[in-house]
């Protein structure tokens, strides 16, 4: 073999032994007899084999032929099936993807997710890992992380879309001392927990950015990786911590928490839907983020609803 053949001498080669005629395969190729007889005859000197021969109006393939004819067309079809892959059938899709988000994300966030993706994409499979596990594996520019649900970073080589707000409160125990004297939460007398994910790795710290705008400065006493982790020791101590909102409504009963007014003027905390320009016009990876997108929107508009149910609740009590 003298080089290697290019793809239309192969899809012609194909034609012309699937179809039996030299004809009929340039009628399928819509292209002339001549043409594929050309082709057939470059494909000759390059594959050092007649081929085919003729026999009245038809073809008949040599041994060489036979033998590559049931290969090819496999390989042809394998082809095809790799590029019509971009369709997307969630069905049938075994890709694995890997989401990052904080460990409140997971609480309040993943179950939905997880309930959707099961029943869209049986058939692939879902792994959840921290923000600090993010780091460790490399971030959204490496290949190990899909998505991340959390704030926006403004990496421009990072898409991101905003899922929603919610408050920021101040968690503190339920016999809070400040609870009696609310006038303390304005001075520096509470003594705080503060949440950091990733040490030293650039991650938008946005509490500590609303008190530093408002310049006013937190007396820290612990510094802890997840919010979970803030809650458990709020509810123990008479440390206090600033939130998501979230994660009073998911946990705080169960710890027995109550919340102080922010010594800050009240702020918002964005939660975004990021992902690498890498996946950005993958089909399967678009078809995820509306998985997620759906999930994200259905957890919020229930929470939503039970809020309102809760706060017509208190007011009849009333």
């Amino acid at each position: 073999m003298s080089s290697a053949p290019d793809l239309n001498l192969l899809l012609m080669l194909n034609a012309v032994l699937s179809e039996g005629s030299v004809a009929k395969a340039a009628d399928r190729l819509h292209v002339t007899p001549s043409a594929v007889s050309n082709s057939l005859a470059r494909l000759r000197v390059i594959m050092g084999d007649p081929l085919v021969t003729k026999k009245g109006r038809g073809i008949v393939p040599t041994p060489r032929a036979l033998e590559l004819a049931p290969r090819l067309a496999k390989s042809l079809r394998e082809l095809h099936d790799v590029i019509q892959a971009g369709a997307f059938n969630a069905a049938i899709t075994t890709r694995r993807f890997t989401i990052a988000l904080s460990d409140i994300g997971q609480i309040v966030l993943l179950p939905r997710i997880a309930e959707l993706f099961t029943k869209e994409m049986p058939q692939a499979s879902l792994r959840a890992v921290g923000i600090d596990s993010l780091i460790l594996l490399g971030g959204l520019a490496s290949t190990e992380v899909d998505l991340v649900i959390g704030p926006d970073r403004g990496d421009t080589d990072i898409h991101s879309e905003p899922l929603f707000e919610q408050r920021a409160v101040l968690i503190c125990r339920a016999r809070h001392p400040a609870l009696k004297s609310r006038t303390q939460t304005t001075s520096n007398v509470l003594r705080h927990v503060a949440i950091d994910m990733a040490p030293n790795q650039g991650l938008r710290n946005l509490a500590g950015s609303a008190y530093d705008q408002a310049g006013v400065s937190r007396n820290i006493a612990m510094i802890v990786p997840t919010f979970s982790a803030a809650a458990a020791v709020v509810a123990t101590t008479d440390l206090v911590a600033t939130v998501p909102e979230s994660l009073y409504t998911t946990v705080g009963r169960a710890l027995n928490l109550a919340t102080l007014p922010l010594p800050i003027p009240p702020f918002m905390i964005a939660t975004n839907m990021c992902w690498h320009t890498r996946t950005h016009s993958d089909a399967t990876a678009a078809g995820f983020r509306d998985i997620v997108r759906r999930a994200v929107t259905s957890t919020q508009r229930l929470g939503a609803a039970a809020n309102a149910r809760k706060t017509a609740a208190n007011g009849q009590r009333r």
